[in-house]
Order: structure tokens, then sequence, then C-alpha cells
């Protein structure tokens, strides 16, 4: 249970970071960021994913384009704004900090766990 919560929560802490890693290759539809997640196992259902564009948004971080569909209505893309990319900057930033500081810190407890030995 502990490792389950825990889990829950490095994914939601990721998850912002990486919409915005997607969005910032180009506009994209918010069923084609689920795809991509998806492929990516980071798994995301649309109720997890439209609040969290919303708030991007309204943070300033996104905006979109009404774009005509020839199957049905027109279609929301998301694209990043000035803000959202420079927040997406220190966000690489914080990920590669973080990624030095978990890979340092599993080659000092592989190093002293005698069962890695």
């Amino acid at each position: 249970m502990i490792a389950e919560n825990t889990q829950t929560q490095m994914r939601k802490g990721i998850l912002e970071y990486c919409v915005l890693l997607i969005i910032s290759r180009g506009e994209i539809y918010a069923s084609d960021i689920i795809s991509e997640l998806k492929s990516a196992r980071l798994l995301v259902v649309e109720g997890t994913l439209y609040p969290l564009l919303t708030r991007l948004k309204n943070n300033g971080l996104l905006s979109y384009n009404w774009v005509e569909s020839t199957s049905g209505p027109p279609r929301k893309y998301y694209i990043l704004t000035l803000e959202g990319k420079s927040i997406l900057t220190q966000l690489d930033t914080t990920w590669q900090e973080l990624s030095y500081a978990i890979n340092t810190s599993k080659k000092v407890a592989d190093n002293t766990n005698p069962k890695n030995s």
C-alpha cells in the first residue's frame, strides 16, 4: 500500500512536466496528448488531463486554437505560451537535478549493498 501511494504521487508529480514537454513540440489535440502519455506508459484519462490543461491555461502556460474538423465539431489544439516555454526550461533544469540526485543515490546504495556484490 505504501509503495502504491508513493508511485501514484511520483506519477502525479511528473505529469504536468510531461504534458508541457509533449505540447512543446507543436500544436496538439488533447486526445493525442493522452495517446502519447499512454505510449510512454504514463496512464492518464480524460478526467485527469482536461482539468490539468485548464489549470495550465489559466496560469498562462498554454493557449489554444480552434481548428475546424472534417469529421465533427471544431477541435481545440493546445500550444505553449512564452511563459509556458520559460517554465518548461525551469522544469528541465529541475528534472536534470533530480535525475542526478536519484542516479547518484542509487550508485551509492548499490555500492554499499552487500546483495549487489
